[in-house]
């Protein structure tokens, strides 16, 4: 059974940064390309950006230029570095595959305050 724990959320003034992880287990984790996803309140969850199995990463246009995806295959953990952190990043941060498929974890909480 696939299991995301993610971690490393907090409260950040705006322009600070902050680093995420999930770590998964269950799975064979360098097999599978992962994403971040966030949920603002209020609103629908959304697509944040992919790294690949081979390490290609995509990114949504709101945090392009500004986060970075990277995984570690030896932790089975994906991080997102996040830069330049505006109000409007504040939300719930998850990771799953890019197609949703697996059990969502708790998430972790990112506030930017202005």
């Amino acid at each position: 059974q696939v299991q995301l724990v993610e971690s490393g959320g907090g409260l950040v003034q705006a322009g600070g940064s902050l680093r995420l992880s999930c770590a998964a287990t269950g799975i064979i984790f360098r097999l599978n390309a992962m994403a971040w996803y966030r949920q603002a309140p209020g609103k629908q969850r959304e697509w944040v950006g992919s790294i690949t199995s081979g390490g290609i990463t995509y990114y949504s246009d709101s945090v392009r230029g500004r986060f970075t995806i990277s995984r570690d295959n030896a932790e089975n953990t994906v991080y997102l570095q996040m830069n330049s952190l505006k109000p409007e990043d504040t939300a719930v941060y998850y990771c799953n595959r890019p197609d949703r498929v697996w059990t969502w974890g708790q998430g972790t909480q990112v506030t930017v305050s202005s």
